[in-house]
């Protein structure tokens, strides 16, 4: 009797609610910390980025007409599922090389991420918007409003508190998102959008795709329906930074690059990252009419 195969888990994407696979057909190997297969995930092309771009614009005006405190709700509820799971996910973390201590701790720390930018959302219009003095009988309001579609590199050695440390802000600001997982280490995000799957968040509002950065980094940033792009990796800035701010000009997409080396700093729970996404709107209102 020959011995059993293990039967290599396949990976879906997450696209505006559902788990479809790539419409290539095509996957590649993720390969665990000893560089033994670990699953497979989807190699997504061009068609995925645009059915996950589509599906994001159709959702902005919902999500974004939303009260903030709505999305505040839905956000916690997002942390109060991964808390949930928190063991699967620590699980996975230590498949990619992570030891169980601080694959726990990055976990938490995930947790924590999300509930913070929770309690961020009915603010961010308080502590940055302002009402200017004027010469006129006016009251003049300066607001912040979401930007649209956001195109996002996850970070590639931070599969899941980095994730959320992207994310995160973005939705919480109104805007609606595709990610690109960390190509060497997807699993996280997979198993992430079964959490925003169950965590009331509407289909649309953050799109999971998997696949190679290089095949997919031309197609994310050229695309006219997105409005914004951001990726925080130190290498990939200096790999494609000229190509994507040059396909940023096309149609003037707000781009944040900053690198990030370390995602358990404090400092990187921050509200100016949700004010990277945010344009203002200024409003006129005549008094002693």
């Amino acid at each position: 009797m020959s011995d059993r195969l293990d039967v290599q888990k396949t990976y879906k994407t997450y696209v505006g609610g559902a788990f479809p696979r790539s419409e290539s057909g095509r996957t590649y190997k993720v390969m665990d910390g000893e560089g033994e297969p670990l699953a497979n995930a989807c190699r997504c092309s061009r068609k995925d980025v645009r059915d996950a771009v589509t599906a994001a614009r159709k959702a902005f005006e919902g999500w974004s007409g939303r009260s903030a405190y709505n999305r505040g709700q839905i956000l916690y509820r997002i942390g109060e599922m991964l808390e949930g799971r928190a063991g699967q996910f620590a699980a996975e973390l230590q498949k990619t090389g992570l030891k169980k201590k601080s694959a726990e701790r990055r976990v938490e720390l995930a947790i924590d991420r999300l509930i913070y930018y929770a309690g961020w959302t009915d603010k961010i219009a308080q502590v940055f918007g302002t009402v200017n003095p004027v010469a006129s009988s006016h009251f003049n309001f300066s607001m912040p409003e979401p930007t649209g579609v956001v195109g996002i590199w996850a970070p590639e050695e931070s599969p899941l508190l980095g994730l959320v440390s992207v994310v995160a802000p973005v939705i919480a600001g109104g805007n609606t998102c595709v990610v690109l997982a960390s190509e060497s280490k997807p699993l996280g995000a997979v198993s992430f959008a079964e959490v925003l799957h169950s965590s009331d968040v509407p289909g649309g509002v953050v799109n999971i795709l998997t696949g190679r950065r290089e095949e997919l980094t031309s197609h994310l940033s050229s695309h006219m329906n997105i409005n914004g792009l951001l990726y925080t990796d130190a290498g990939f800035i200096e790999q494609y930074g000229k190509q994507i701010e040059e396909n940023a000009a096309l149609n003037v997409k707000r781009v944040a690059g900053e690198a990030v080396e370390d995602w358990t700093d404090e400092a990187q729970s921050n509200p100016y990252r949700v004010t990277d996404f945010q344009e203002t709107k200024t409003t006129w209102h005549p008094v002693g009419y």
